[in-house]
């Protein structure tokens, strides 16, 4: 440090008012002892109880345009993440996956994280410049892209701890101080500490832990539990995909209507074209082999299907009623559906601007359906 630095910083401090904590002001005889008021002032975290949450509240509609505004380049419209800026929504049920997508709403255990990192931390670059009132929309919509909420939640002091997080219960209390900590303590084995050594696990790139002893039958073992995992993972979607036995009648005459005369995947133009248009769709949904719901529902099995039916996702009051009241998904309904999400099924939580042009609804059918959708 120069001179000239050195002699600045000394007489910054100085001037400053001299403070310390009460064991050190006692024993070192330095300064005094902060005041409560000074301690609060730097005491700003929020707590998993909500402790230290500020007065205020915050929509869902007012959090989707200031998200837009000051998040949305980076965790993307709909909160499916940018590139690689992390994805906020979606991940549901990954976790247990070779590659988990972890989310607000697959992971965070507390809300309290996700305002308090986005009141001091973001937006990047830019950081707090957001109003408590701002911080409160933006969480807001953040649950709404999760389905947590619905979309005219308003998110509040007093609502705060009502909000039930996905993965609240996922995490293990650290217990290394009763458990760890007195085993560390003891006397440490010099000698024939160990006679019966074995691998049991196989590492990721197998080429760095030995064929050799045990490993092969682990090995083996790990083949197989891998080979029912996949089994049953594709039972599981074959019953995703089924479609619901309680329909009313006039849907069920309406599925048979559904199909086309003529299959549109026959065209492989109009797939080509659509695989493009999908382009569009695939942040929020998957469609073919292995598709999961994500913060879409899959789209297999699309045309014939009774709205909001697909199994295991969470679907908006909106549109789980349109389908009880017996709207299919015909080429002519998803037409009209994505001309105007919003003024087709009001309160529905799809907030995509829909596509426009017929020609590309009819495109991106035909790409759907060639996956097996």
């Amino acid at each position: 440090m120069s001179k000239c630095r050195r002699n600045l910083l000394l007489a910054t401090l100085l001037a400053a008012p001299l403070v310390a904590t009460p064991a050190l002001a006692e024993k070192y005889g330095l300064g005094r002892e902060a005041l409560p008021e000074e301690i609060n002032a730097w005491t700003v975290e929020v707590f998993p109880d909500g402790k230290n949450l500020p007065e205020g509240s915050g929509s869902v509609a007012d959090g989707e345009k200031i998200f837009g505004d000051n998040c949305a380049a980076c965790h993307g419209d709909f909160a499916e993440g940018v590139d690689n800026w992390p994805k906020l929504a979606g991940g549901d049920g990954t976790l247990a996956d070779k590659d988990p997508v972890k989310t607000v709403g697959s992971y965070w255990p507390y809300l309290s994280t996700v305002w308090d990192y986005a009141h001091r931390s973001m937006p990047f670059g830019n950081a707090q410049t957001l109003t408590v009132d701002e911080t409160y929309a933006i969480v807001a919509y953040i649950l709404y892209s999760n389905y947590l909420v619905d979309d005219d939640f308003v998110l509040t002091k007093d609502n705060f701890l009502d909000v039930e997080m996905p993965n609240a219960d996922g995490f293990i209390v650290d217990n290394r101080d009763e458990v760890e900590v007195p085993k560390f303590s003891e006397a440490a084995c010099m000698s024939d500490c160990k006679t019966d050594v074995q691998i049991t696990k196989k590492a990721t790139i197998l080429d760095v832990t030995p064929d050799e002893g045990n490993g092969e039958d682990t090995a083996a073992a790990d083949t197989s539990a891998e080979t029912d995992t996949a089994q049953s993972d594709t039972a599981q979607t074959d019953t995703a995909e089924a479609p619901a036995q309680d329909a009313p009648a006039a849907a069920e005459e309406a599925k048979a209507e559904a199909a086309p005369a003529e299959s549109l995947s026959a065209d492989p133009e109009l797939v080509a074209a659509g695989e493009k248009v999908f382009k569009k769709c695939k942040a929020c949904h998957q469609v073919g082999d292995g598709a999961k719901n994500r913060v879409g529902p899959v789209l297999n099995g699309l045309i014939g299907r009774q709205a909001g039916t697909v199994d295991g996702f969470k679907y908006s009051s909106a549109m789980t009623q349109h389908g009880e009241d017996g709207l299919v998904w015909t080429e002519q309904t998803v037409e009209e559906y994505l001309a105007d999400p919003k003024g087709y099924i009001p309160k529905n939580r799809m907030s995509f601007a829909g596509l426009k042009d017929p020609e590309d609804v009819k495109a991106v059918l035909a790409y759907i359906e060639s996956q097996g959708g």
